[in-house]
């Protein structure tokens, strides 16, 4: 069963290259990685000592995950800092985040291809004691090889969206004869499922995981802790004030083809506040240069974040930089990892990936600063958050670009209003938290005895 998921998707891997290696040219991403995730060189974990205790193996895909991890890793270290603390990331932006938010971490490195030969020598080398997996990344292989060496697997603030539900039900449809008992042997390898919601157990039960493993423990990411301010933020604020910038609009995790539609947003504000500021943000940085195209179409005076005289990931602190003028309308945040300590700054905020059918992108950080979050009608990745939000009136869900320019507007015109719902927001966040605990919990459960 296995040996034939190995073929099936090594075929499909070399039937794919040609486009991949094509995207690693052009962008930069697969190629600087690949070495790793075949195993054959993982410097993070060759670095770690020969002796050392099993590891502890936290794996979040992207950035979103690589954020939610960051509070339930800083405590499994304290509690366990004899034994070495890996973190393993699918992309290279979550790669970033991590590398940049744990610190501590002994080791940051990419997550194995799921062929049999990959992960064995990555878990060689590492000797993981448990793996805490976020969210629902079911890797057949990876997981059938944790339970043959007796490796616990737990999947932290698991969900399934109905994108990824009604893709697995297509293909059994398709091929369930093979699927199904396959999905229900590599589950069967886990020690436990930390789903969000009833919905998401549910789901995870129906692709074949063990009920009596499968426990709902809520969202990590609620329990996210507050970025600090950065030298980025303490500047941005600083310069708003002097100038009288005033309202700041943050559009955070942008996704292709929804910058215009963001800056249409902006234009009906900039009707009534012509001293707005736009803070656009696209998530992923092969979109950087298109962005700014949009923005000079859009007939915007911009300035990059990697041009500012302002210390940070992507700029030397210089007096030669660039500033922020009276002519300037739009920030273009051509970096990673400073968008959630803006929010602070936010007087309005846009959550994108959902004014385009891309599955919408996490509220919650807004939220946790008192930030009243819009969002387009895309949340199929947050529908329980957003929905939670929107029923709340902590959150507001709109149709169209114009639609979130008209009610930024309306908040702006009605302080308490906004001040009420933004109170909401931060209100659900905070009593939402508890699945960190949940989650160390059942890690240690699982670690046991064994030394610390």
């Amino acid at each position: 069963m296995y040996f034939l998921y190995s073929v099936l998707t090594g075929l499909a891997a070399i039937i794919t290259a040609p486009y991949w290696l094509i995207q690693g040219l052009r962008h930069g991403k697969y190629l600087s990685n690949l070495g790793e995730r075949l195993g054959f060189s993982v410097p993070g974990v060759a670095r770690l000592p020969a002796d050392h205790p099993g590891a502890i193996w936290i794996h979040a895909v992207s950035v979103g995950e690589a954020l939610a991890a960051v509070a339930l890793a800083k405590r499994l270290k304290e509690a366990n800092p004899r034994r070495p603390l890996v973190i393993s990331t699918t992309t290279i932006t979550g790669q970033q985040v991590a590398r940049e938010r744990m610190p501590f971490a002994d080791a940051v490195v990419y997550f194995p291809f799921d062929w049999a030969f990959c992960v064995r020598k990555v878990m060689d080398a590492m000797k993981p004691a448990v793996v805490a997996v976020l969210e629902t990344e079911i890797w057949p292989n990876f997981l059938h090889e944790a339970g043959r060496r007796k490796v616990p697997v737990i999947f932290t603030s698991g969900r399934i969206s109905d994108r990824s539900f009604a893709r697995f039900q297509r293909w059994f449809g398709i091929l369930g004869f093979y699927l199904r008992p396959l999905l229900a042997s590599a589950l069967s390898n886990a020690a436990m499922f930390l789903m969000q919601t009833e919905t998401d157990a549910e789901r995870l039960r129906a692709l074949g995981a063990p009920a009596e493993r499968v426990k709902i423990s809520g969202n990590l990411k609620y329990d996210q802790e507050l970025p600090a301010a950065t030298p980025l933020s303490t500047w941005l604020e600083a310069e708003c004030k002097e100038q009288g910038r005033w309202p700041v609009i943050v559009a955070g995790s942008v996704v292709a083809n929804e910058e215009p539609l963001a800056l249409i947003a902006f234009g009906v504000v900039q009707g009534d506040y012509p001293k707005a500021l736009l803070v656009l943000a696209p998530r992923k940085p092969e979109r950087f240069a298109a962005a700014a195209e949009f923005i000079e179409e859009a007939h915007h005076t911009f300035v990059r974040r990697s041009e500012l005289a302002v210390a940070g990931p992507v700029a030397p602190s210089s007096s030669n930089g660039k500033s922020l003028t009276a002519n300037t309308t739009v920030l273009l945040l051509d970096s990673i990892g400073e968008l959630a300590s803006l929010y602070r700054l936010a007087d309005g905020v846009f959550v994108g990936g959902s004014l385009v059918p891309s599955g919408g992108h996490n509220i919650l950080e807004p939220a946790a600063f008192g930030k009243v979050p819009v969002f387009g009608p895309s949340m199929e990745n947050f529908a329980a958050i957003a929905s939670r939000f929107v029923e709340a009136g902590a959150a507001i869900q709109v149709t169209s670009p114009e639609d979130a320019g008209v009610e930024w507007i309306h908040l702006l015109k009605s302080p308490e209003k906004m001040q009420k719902m933004g109170e909401r927001a931060r209100r659900l966040v905070e009593t939402s938290r508890g699945a960190l605990e949940r989650a160390l919990a059942e890690i240690s459960r699982q670690l046991g005895g064994t030394p610390r």
